[in-house]
């Protein structure tokens, strides 16, 4: 056997048989009971590179980071583009505790929900910067909402805080100018124990304890909200949107385990191809094979450890 049939050969043998050292794929579908979709991913490489950084997920555990902490993701809207978070440290109608508050980082590409509604519990009311002197008399018209005065008549009347015996006037539904990106809820600073924080009702408005306690997020696509293209085409050929290289450029993660530059059908191009690779595993399965192919040709076999040697 010249040294051309056995190149051809040995390209046959190695694309038959490398389906079997690639792993599964990389980027996952779900984090817990959470389907994962983008722009969010499981890891680094998985999702937006924009997102990436605060939507993270651990241990089958999907979850928001900001510098303030990190906080539970507990469901995401899809069509709607709201994702849904909760604060272990926030009050609600159940229990009431001491809380350092909740921000938002100033390049994270989040905004909140105009349903999303922040109440201030426990404020001293004469040194707290949300309240005003007025002629002597203190008020909350700066940063506190006067159409709020029902969502904190209901909060303190939970059995977890009425037995406080707290005033009123030290709950404050918040209402700063900024919402958005860099928005800094540091309670030390604002003189308060705690907050609360809800994005719903539940149709039951006099009911507190049937609300929809923690944080609701928007988020958009890019600048116009389109959907890419690229990645609406990668996950109809059951792949998942990821990046990849020096400028975090689109890549196609594909349940074979390689990686695409558009989508997972047959006759894509490949790129990054052989990075999910277990080479410790698919040295041994190559090495046997080699030796078992030692009694059919020993040229076949100066070609094969050849190429497996560079290509290592």
């Amino acid at each position: 056997m010249n040294f051309q049939k056995s190149s051809t050969l040995l390209s046959c043998i190695f694309f038959i048989f490398l389906p079997s050292v690639i792993t599964s794929q990389t980027c996952e579908k779900s984090c817990g009971n959470i389907p994962i979709k983008y722009p969010f991913g499981t890891g680094p490489g998985c999702g937006d590179p924009r997102f990436q950084p605060y939507v993270i997920c651990n241990n089958q555990q999907l979850s928001f980071k900001t510098h303030t902490g990190c906080y539970p993701v507990t469901s995401i809207d899809y069509n709607y583009q709201i994702m849904y978070i909760s604060d272990p440290s926030m009050s609600t109608c159940a229990c009431t505790q001491p809380s350092k508050g909740f921000s938002l980082d100033a390049n994270a590409p989040f905004s909140f929900h105009d349903d999303t509604v922040f109440a201030l519990l426990d404020c001293e009311t004469d040194s707290s910067p949300i309240y005003k002197s007025n002629g002597g008399v203190n008020s909350t018209f700066p940063m506190c909402d006067s159409q709020g005065a029902p969502v904190c008549s209901l909060l303190y009347s939970c059995q977890a805080i009425s037995r406080l015996n707290l005033p009123i006037s030290t709950c404050c539904v918040y209402t700063p100018v900024d919402l958005g990106p860099a928005f800094e809820m540091d309670l030390e600073k604002l003189h308060c124990s705690s907050y609360s924080a809800l994005y719903g009702f539940s149709g039951q408005e006099l009911n507190p304890q049937a609300w929809k306690y923690g944080v609701a997020l928007k988020y958009k696509f890019n600048f116009n909200n389109d959907y890419p293209d690229m990645c609406a085409n990668c996950e109809k050929s059951n792949g998942v949107c990821g990046y990849g290289g020096p400028y975090s450029s689109f890549v196609c993660n594909c349940p074979s385990g390689f990686n695409t530059t558009n989508d997972c059908f047959l006759g894509s191009s490949w790129s990054n191809s052989f990075k999910n690779v277990p080479w410790h595993t698919g040295t041994t399965i190559v090495n046997s094979f080699l030796y078992f192919l030692a009694t059919y040709n020993s040229d076949v076999l100066q070609v094969l450890s050849f190429s497996w040697q560079g290509f290592c």
